[in-house]
């Protein structure tokens, strides 16, 4: 088919033009005469070409055959044996001399871009040995010097067996109470939750005493409640006499901001006043440990190169654990004064530690706004305590052996069934964060809780109703105490007092 090309030019207005758009409709003869008449005029230039009909499919399509070449080596990617296993990948990678990780590359993109390299060494002509292919989907052999977890000391080991040994008859001795107490008619345990709430409705400020120069950080009364310890962000920690509040002794030994001050379960019992009684802790990572004697440390816990927040002793007084910023907490032999375990499994800074009343488990929480509950006789997380939306920032177990609170700075408390494995009640607690919370010690029927909000709260078990507000302080309430013997509760503050709280007569 001949074709031509028609270039237009400058067109005047002129009678010509006019005639020629005029015949656009006329017959093929007049057209013919009005192109040449056009053409003459030089309005309309056509180029005389020798033209031949153009064959398009002896043309090839570049694009074309790009997309199918694409295709067919997409397909032939298909087709090759990748491994799963991400060791596998980049073991593979480094036998072809390529990098086995690029930035931000994840396990699946990494599988991909091995699959093109081996594509393309197909391409080139390049045969990998059929013993290799073999091999790529198979697993990597554990051999003895493979190493998937840190290896524990025999210490550990030791001290498992121990732990073991000490929380079964514990853990049967509760139950057996719980057996007990199930027993009794349910008249007389309502008469008597009855009469314990109403003596916590009654709980009135008896004692105020300015104890440092700082805000006080921590207190907790002694086993036979007749001493109150408080630590200070001065970096003092101090012994106050109860219900009096007189002071006993300074102990110096911290350089920073002390986080917390705890008593060994057998102190001014058992215990002789020479005898190891407090340990402490603070933001330089300094643990110090006391006795009733000195009033400067007998003994120090050193490894933390991080702020150690909290501290609490094992039920058994053999052990202390310890909650440490560099995202993980430590358990110590104060026999041997050495560190058994160092435990990691948090994302962010770890706040808090305590221990299970059998001495069977111990929790831990931090700023990743969950908690963690451990078995120390395996050393497995038994349970992920993920339902805060900040840091959790107080964690206690109940005395009953199954219920567990945390309190956050969402400003709720959580409490969680053991048993269950979930949140059974969420309080709505406090109008700030929650900076501590305790269970009453013998039975649980009670949680006390204080708050950044200048109040501390005692909340009634089972039901979570708020009994009473415990409120006189002008600060920040930092932490909060009851003693053993349910007598007196003890609130420090950012206020830089503490104050005692006692049934009002």
């Amino acid at each position: 088919m001949e074709q031509k090309r028609i270039r237009f030019g400058d067109v005047e207005e002129s009678k010509p033009r006019a005639g020629l758009l005029k015949d656009a409709s006329a017959k093929p003869n007049e057209k013919s005469a009005a192109l040449a008449a056009a053409i003459r005029a030089g309005n309309v230039n056509i180029t005389q070409v020798n033209q031949e009909p153009m064959d398009t499919s002896t043309i090839p399509d570049v694009k074309q055959q790009e997309l199918l070449s694409a295709l067919d080596k997409r397909k032939k990617a298909k087709a090759i044996i990748v491994p799963t296993d991400d060791t596998e990948v980049k073991a593979k990678l480094r036998e072809l001399g390529e990098p086995i990780c690029l930035f931000g590359e994840e396990p699946a993109t990494r599988r991909d871009r091995l699959r093109n390299l081996l594509a393309d060494l197909a391409e080139q002509g390049v045969k990998v040995d059929k013993k290799e292919e073999k091999q790529l989907p198979q697993k990597i052999v554990v051999t003895e010097d493979t190493v998937w977890y840190h290896e524990g000391l025999q210490e550990l080991v030791d001290a498992r067996y121990w732990l073991a040994e000490y929380s079964i008859p514990r853990a049967m001795a509760r139950l057996a109470k719980e057996r007990e107490e199930s027993q009794r008619p349910g008249a007389e345990k309502a008469a008597r939750t009855q009469e314990l709430h109403k003596k916590l409705r009654k709980l009135a400020n008896s004692c105020s005493q300015v104890g440092d120069d700082r805000p006080i950080s921590f207190c907790q009364f002694s086993p036979n409640s007749k001493l109150l310890a408080t630590a200070s962000w001065s970096g003092l920690c101090k012994l106050w006499s109860v219900p009096d509040c007189e002071l006993v002794r300074v102990l110096r030994g911290h350089n920073e901001k002390a986080g917390a001050i705890v008593f060994h379960p057998q102190a001014t019992l058992s215990l002789s006043p020479s005898s190891l009684a407090m340990a402490s802790c603070a933001a330089d990572g300094s643990v110090c440990l006391w006795n009733l004697e000195s009033d400067t440390p007998i003994a120090e816990l050193e490894g933390h190169y991080s702020r150690v927040s909290r501290l609490n002793y094992h039920p058994s007084g053999r052990f202390i654990g310890t909650a440490c910023f560099d995202c993980s907490w430590r358990l110590w032999d104060l026999e041997t004064h050495t560190e058994v375990l160092h435990q990691e499994g948090h994302s962010k800074p770890v706040y808090n530690v305590c221990f299970h009343p059998d001495g069977s488990l111990v929790g831990s929480c931090g700023m990743d706004a969950c908690g963690r509950v451990w078995d120390l006789r395996t050393g497995k997380c038994v349970l992920l305590l993920d339902g805060h939306l900040k840091n959790v920032l107080a964690m206690d177990f109940s005395p009953n052996g199954f219920h567990v609170a945390t309190g956050s700075d969402d400003h709720t408390v959580n409490v969680w069934d053991l048993r269950r494995k979930r949140c059974i009640y969420t309080i709505p607690a406090h109008d700030n964060l929650v900076s501590h919370l305790k269970f009453q010690e013998n039975a649980g029927n009670f949680l006390i809780t204080s708050s950044y909000d200048n109040t501390a709260k005692v909340w009634a078990h089972p039901g979570w109703t708020p009994l009473k507000t415990l409120a006189g302080h002008e600060g920040k309430v930092m932490c909060i105490d009851l003693s053993p013997d349910e007598q007196y509760y003890a609130t420090a503050s950012y206020d830089r007092t503490f104050k005692l709280w006692e049934k009002e007569v």
